[in-house]
């Protein structure tokens, strides 16, 4: 790789550093470029140039970061599942503690909780199902179709962003053996049904 694409990715992932330091204090919607600049130590002129249309696009370049990350951490915890059963339990359990041991996200849910809310749901399933299928689907493939694995993905996105925003007083997701009497009697039943 070119010394001059180096330096620009580093610049962009310090940049994004800065601005996510900036977000969990002052939320999506009211951060500014001069506190990201500053936090970042760089000028205006070097965040356009590497982030060009500006703030919006810094701050989707931002939300994809956060949610690639947390999809790369997933993946690690997924691989080398041998059963569908056993990808689902993994899914459900890993996704369930890596959000509620989130700082960024908790920083969010107490500074900007609209803010959060609104990118856990609404605005930001889209993407979060995106990314999920993408990383995810190819390593449920080995035991369904694709088409299956990818509605399963868009599935258990749901259910787990459900049951993290309004936790279950029966299921803990969190807790491997109550994750899997779930997905026994019910998503395997499922699965049975549409294959």
């Amino acid at each position: 790789m070119p010394e001059q694409d180096f330096d620009r990715q580093t610049a962009q992932s310090e940049v994004l550093d800065a601005a996510r330091a900036c977000v969990a204090v002052s939320g999506f919607e009211k951060v500014t470029m001069d506190e990201i600049c500053e936090e970042a130590t760089v000028s205006r002129a070097t965040v356009y140039r590497l982030f060009p249309g500006g703030r919006d696009v810094l701050l989707d370049a931002l939300r994809e970061q956060s949610v690639q990350e947390f999809f790369v951490v997933l993946r690690a915890h997924l691989e080398g599942a041998d059963s569908l059963e056993e990808l689902l339990v993994r899914s459900i359990v890993v996704a369930t503690s890596e959000l509620r041991h989130d700082e960024h996200l908790a920083a969010l849910m107490a500074a900007v909780p609209g803010e959060a809310l609104g990118d856990l749901t609404v605005s930001g399933v889209p993407r979060i199902i995106r990314i999920a299928t993408a990383f995810i689907a190819p390593l449920a493939e080995p035991f369904i179709a694709k088409h299956e694995a990818d509605e399963l993905v868009d599935i258990m996105c749901r259910l787990v962003i459900s049951f993290f925003l309004a936790p279950s007083r029966t299921i803990d997701f969190s807790d491997e053996q109550s994750t899997r009497r779930f997905v026994q009697a019910y998503l395997n039943t499922s699965m049975q049904a549409m294959i």
